[in-house]
């Protein structure tokens, strides 16, 4: 299988918003409930236009022409916190545990890097053993725990908040 990382661009919104409303559906360690996702494509290619400025980050993982996954990070706007960045990485349970995570990661250290981008944050729940290994393995530690700190299918989830200093 051919994965090919790219920049995501603006002819690419509604092939991430399906992908990501799949992912909804697929799996319970993202933000989003299946079918709670509202299809705003123009927010998504204002996001998309963001990170083509430089400032934020936002990656596509495209397998056989289709996104199979993606990495953002959005970069902290005011003085105190312009060295941080935020991620969220979200890849199909079918394209798992074959590399791309870590090449999001590696895309995303030589962005910070450039960036001036000093600590990258983000946050996973502690059921999602397979993520939390990721983050780890790219170098991310927990500093912290988020009891309570959402709903999934009736029963409260605490989430690590996890960073990695650059």
């Amino acid at each position: 299988m051919n994965v090919i990382i790219r920049p995501i661009e603006e002819n690419d919104a509604e092939s991430l918003w399906q992908m990501m409303s799949a992912l909804d559906v697929e799996t319970k360690y993202m933000m989003y409930e299946p079918n709670e996702r509202t299809k705003n494509i123009d927010r998504l290619i204002s996001a998309i236009k963001e990170a083509a400025t430089g400032n934020n980050l936002f990656l596509a993982a495209e397998a056989d022409h289709e996104i199979v996954g993606y990495i953002s990070a959005q970069k902290g706007i005011l003085r105190r916190v312009k060295h941080s960045a935020y991620i969220v990485v979200g890849i199909r349970a079918s394209y798992q545990r074959q590399g791309i995570g870590s090449s999001f990661f590696k895309q995303l250290d030589k962005w910070a890097n450039d960036k001036g981008v000093t600590r990258l944050e983000l946050t996973v729940m502690c059921i999602n053993d397979a993520a939390k290994n990721l983050y780890e393995k790219n170098g991310f530690v927990v500093e912290g725990i988020k009891k309570n700190s959402m709903v999934v299918v009736g029963t409260y989830v605490d989430e690590y908040y996890m960073a990695k200093l650059l």
